[in-house]
């Protein structure tokens, strides 16, 4: 059990340096304007407070953050050339945490709002 958890942390100290190297990539001037973009929302999405999906909703809650943030990291990875990949990880190894992106979590936040509301307003209607 001890090496299952130890094997576990491992992976996850790996994880999070390879989402700052993505974080340290977005600043590269060579980068792509695709790899850009989509390095841009998963390391926003990755690094804001708020879930989309909360982590309080059975399953689905612990989905975006055990299946769908890696599956976007790994995309971007294979989007991002070698050497500027190579620069980012090498930055990364000496950063002693990662930033919080709060506007990540504004528009998030936003959203959820938006989306309660318009449930709220179809509900309404519905029940009138």
């Amino acid at each position: 059990m001890h090496r299952l958890i130890s094997g576990w942390k491992t992976r996850a100290r790996a994880f999070k340096r390879e989402v700052s190297a993505l974080y340290l990539a977005l600043h590269h001037p060579r980068l792509p304007w695709h790899a850009r973009l989509l390095a841009s929302l998963v390391v926003a999405y990755a690094l804001s407070p708020v879930d989309l999906i909360p982590d309080f909703v059975p399953i689905l809650g612990h989905l975006d953050d055990l299946v769908l943030i890696p599956l976007g990291v790994a995309l971007v990875l294979h989007l991002i050339p070698e050497e500027i990949l190579r620069e980012a990880r090498e930055k990364a190894e000496k950063l002693d945490s990662l930033p919080r992106s709060w506007l990540a979590a504004a528009v998030i936040l936003a959203l959820w709002l938006v989306l309660t509301g318009y449930f709220a307003w179809v509900g309404i209607r519905y029940l009138l």
